[in-house]
């Protein structure tokens, strides 16, 4: 199976509580629901369909229990909802023992080791939704083949963030975007390694740099 993962994040680079304000208040953070608003129709169909190409998921502890709250309880015409509910969902962690959401597997031994195996599995889309605990981790270990990331138009300030480890260092390239009527920019990215680094200052400067300034 091929590895994806999909990250909600603000301009500035929040992830905490996209989807309510009660869904994540640690730290103090008052600005849950930042998602919300900007949750139309274009939006809608591009979860729709990302949800629909999944063949099962991988969810870091937290992520899996907020889902674990809610999905089970709305009816499975929702898309999101149907694919959650029926789908194999394999839950990072060390503390759930007997997980009662239905058609779950706890994952506790080497993640990357585990996750090599999921990825050996046939089928099309093993998906990690939210978990950003777990996706940094993936990336570190070159795992995720693809990472959508969607950025929506606001700046909170505050909150967690799904960079935050100043050692982790990786480089992308983009295999699609597409925006929404909201203002978010869904972007999809291909992992390129590690950065490359250059300079404007060599001499001669090349005219496409002239051009830049």
């Amino acid at each position: 199976m091929r590895l994806t993962a999909t990250t909600f994040v603000t301009m500035d680079g929040v992830i905490q509580g996209p989807g309510a304000p009660e869904e994540d208040p640690s730290g103090e953070f008052g600005q849950g629901g930042w998602l919300v608003p900007y949750a139309d129709d274009d939006l809608g169909e591009i979860i729709g369909a990302r949800f629909a190409a999944a063949d099962a998921f991988l969810l870091g502890r937290r992520t899996y229990e907020l889902f674990a709250a809610h999905w089970p309880h709305v009816p499975d015409d929702n898309p999101v909802a149907q694919a959650l509910n029926q789908l194999t969902k394999y839950v990072i962690s060390a503390t759930i023992t007997d997980p009662v959401w239905r058609n779950s597997t706890v994952i506790s031994g080497d993640v990357a080791s585990e996750v090599t195996r999921l990825k050996a599995l046939p089928g099309g889309e093993l998906q990690v939704h939210g978990s950003p605990q777990l996706v940094r981790s993936l990336l570190a270990d070159e795992l995720i083949d693809e990472y959508q990331v969607l950025i929506y138009p606001v700046v909170l300030g505050h909150g967690r963030r799904i960079f935050d480890d100043p050692g982790f260092a990786a480089a992308f390239r983009l295999a699609g975007s597409a925006t929404t009527r909201s203002g978010v920019a869904v972007l999809t990215y291909l992992p390129a390694g590690k950065p490359r680094y250059g300079s404007f200052a060599s001499d001669p400067e090349p005219e496409q740099h002239r051009i830049l300034r």
